[in-house]
């Protein structure tokens, strides 16, 4: 066992222990919304959304973007469990805008180790074998932040599984203050 692996089932214990009647919670998400958001740790949806166990489908991936798997997830939301509203919500000093495609890709080729960033390029600090997989990913990195929380909104609108009902509103959360900051 690990000491990360130790301390996620010490923590998995407590949590169960009181558990209490979270079982009974129904499926489908008692406030009706799903939020898109990013993986960064220093986003917790439940405390910047006001959310409780139950409340709202949160879905998850590196820079909260709208991958074709992201809106799979949206539109099971929808049709099955009944959302009837979704956010697309990414983030400033996002890791997503400190690299492309092709750095990723032309890192992964080498080593699938740990790379490490001196604030301007990424390096592999060794070579244990990588693979050329890397550049049939799309990797939907971002320059620009407002603009791609607009496009994948604009994704996410014109997608033809999208019901025209179901509004879908963009926001960027600032990790320096908490606020959610609309985008237009």
């Amino acid at each position: 066992m690990t000491r990360i692996l130790d301390e996620v089932t010490a923590a998995n214990r407590a949590y169960a222990a009181d558990f209490g009647d979270k079982g009974k919670l129904a499926l489908p998400p008692a406030r009706g919304f799903a939020i898109l958001t990013c993986m960064d740790a220093r986003l917790d949806p439940a405390k910047y959304a006001g959310l409780a166990e139950g409340d709202a489908h949160v879905i998850r991936n590196a820079g909260g973007r709208a991958s074709d798997d992201a809106i799979r997830s949206l539109v099971i939301s929808h049709k099955l469990l009944g959302t009837r509203e979704w956010f697309v919500i990414h983030h400033t000093d996002c890791g997503m805008q400190l690299f492309d495609g092709a750095t990723m890709a032309t890192l992964l080729e080498t080593s699938r180790a740990t790379a490490n960033f001196d604030g301007t390029t990424w390096t592999n600090q060794q070579a244990e074998g990588g693979s050329p997989e890397g550049w049939h990913l799309a990797w939907l990195t971002f320059r620009d932040l407002a603009q791609s929380v607009r496009d994948d909104v604009v994704r996410i609108k014109a997608h033809p599984l999208t019901p025209d009902d179901v509004p879908v509103h963009g926001f960027i959360y600032e990790v320096k203050t908490g606020e959610l900051l609309p985008v237009d």
